[in-house]
């Protein structure tokens, strides 16, 4: 069945902000400071990881400009590399994006809770249940269409942006965090002598694995080239009409957080975001708050829920899972079996949900795999499409030096989380292995019945 083409570039860019702006935000810039120790390497490491991820959106624009199909983040794996490595990467993020749905909508319902449910039923049950509902709901909605969804995302992207730019404006509510402490922070290593770059080096590693998380997503925007409209020039602009904006508030935003909570402070601080929400509303902020952050979760849940599935169809279309998977209804064209799974595994992992920095760790470890393998797609691509007409793609300036710098980075990264979490980096590596062994068992047994 044809994929219908839906999606414009105002739908693509909204898709892209919530696919990268989720909860981390507002979260993260406390692992950065603690990292960082000083102001000057906290807003370089996010300069830093603002011009990687441009890299990235330059690299990811024309993959997916070069191969606009639905579900592409699979198949770039599939045409350039083995299908077994196409399946493990896969099938890793498919898992780990459900488990960030999951952390995600838990995080939402506890701020959700507090305000519509008494102090006595504030427990860790309600908190489940209103997570499961949330997604429950979502995936009742994507059940209507890819328009429906869409039109949906739109509006919750524009109410993540508000309450973004809302919560910068606290740096204009009276006097800043200069009130709270004056002490200029140092630069401190393990064995108490002066910093070196090496030492510089590993803590702006340290910072990059949190950056990391907060401005991964995009390349997910690549899954929806089939129903694009005019996918050849419309993904390009969306990706990086999506990061601009993405890029502008985050470095915003953390000079707000500096400004009012005061960078010695932010290494340790809690609700970052309610503390400025606080500073603008007074007593009220924190409900006023609550009720952005769960408007902000509920787009993160519904881009996740477009997303993924289209991966998880992909697969099914290539027999790297049951064909079942492919399959669409016939009124909405809804992927609604691989819909429904990952719906499924969301609500499951709720009820194992990790520690944010366990799950910040072994995300990134293995994102960093995806991402890197991903991103070295476009050298093959370019040589297997150099005969497109240049005027119909779009082709990065400044290449191979981009794509490179892109996954030096990641690499850097990956490498970074090893020596901060061994066991993390290990136990990545050994899912990684398992998935890939999983695929040559399924690839036996299914030659297997064919004999008989």
């Amino acid at each position: 069945m044809a994929d219908k083409k839906q999606l414009s570039l105002f739908d693509l860019s909204m898709i892209v902000v919530s696919l990268v702006i989720g909860m981390g935000i507002f979260r993260t810039p406390v692992n950065v400071a603690a990292g960082a120790q000083v102001p000057e390497l906290f807003f370089s490491a996010w300069i830093i990881g603002g011009l990687v991820a441009l890299c990235g959106a330059l690299t990811y624009a024309e993959i997916g400009s070069r191969f606009p199909v639905t579900g592409a983040y699979y198949k770039i794996f599939s045409a350039f590399y083995h299908p077994s490595i196409a399946f493990a990467i896969n099938c890793i993020i498919v898992v780990s994006n459900a488990a960030s749905v999951a952390g995600v909508s838990l995080i939402g319902a506890e701020y959700l809770s507090k305000i519509i449910l008494p102090v006595e039923l504030q427990t860790e049950f309600y908190r489940i249940v209103i997570a499961a509902i949330t997604i429950f709901l979502f995936y009742l909605l994507n059940l209507f269409g890819l328009k429906v969804s869409a039109k949906t995302q739109n509006v919750l992207s524009i109410v993540k942006i508000a309450m973004v730019l809302i919560l910068i404006c606290a740096i204009f509510a009276g006097p800043g965090a200069e009130s709270i402490s004056h002490s200029l922070p140092e630069f401190k290593t393990t064995t108490g002598v002066a910093p070196d770059w090496i030492d510089y080096g590993k803590a702006l590693g340290i910072c990059l694995i949190a950056i990391s998380f907060t401005f991964g997503g995009y390349q997910q925007t690549i899954n929806f080239g089939g129903e694009t409209k005019q996918p050849n020039k419309v993904i390009p602009r969306a990706i990086m009409t999506g990061l601009a904006i993405i890029i502008v508030l985050y470095m915003a935003i953390n000079y707000a957080y500096v400004k009012v909570i005061g960078f010695e402070q932010l290494k340790t601080a809690e609700s970052i975001a309610a503390i400025l929400a606080g500073k603008l509303f007074g007593p009220m902020g924190f409900t006023i708050l609550s009720c952005l952050v769960y408007f902000s979760v509920l787009g993160y849940v519904n881009v996740n829920l477009l997303s993924n599935p289209r991966v998880m169809y992909a697969m099914g279309e290539e027999k790297a899972l049951p064909a079942i998977f492919s399959k669409k209804t016939a009124k909405n064209d809804v992927m609604f079996v691989s819909l429904t799974v990952f719906s499924v595994i969301s609500i499951f992992t709720l009820f194992y949900a990790q520690t944010f920095d366990k799950i910040l760790n072994y995300t990134i470890f293995l994102d960093c795999i995806g991402m890197a393998t991903s991103a070295a797609t476009i050298f093959f691509l370019r040589k297997k499409t150099a005969d497109l007409d240049k005027n119909t793609i779009y082709s990065m300036k400044l290449y191979p030096f981009l794509p490179i710098i892109f996954i030096a980075a990641y690499t850097f990264v990956g490498v970074s989380i090893y020596f901060k979490d061994p066991e993390a980096g290990r136990n990545g590596l050994l899912i990684f292995g398992g998935f890939i062994l999983l695929y040559f068992l399924n690839v036996f047994f299914r030659k297997l019945n064919n004999k008989t």
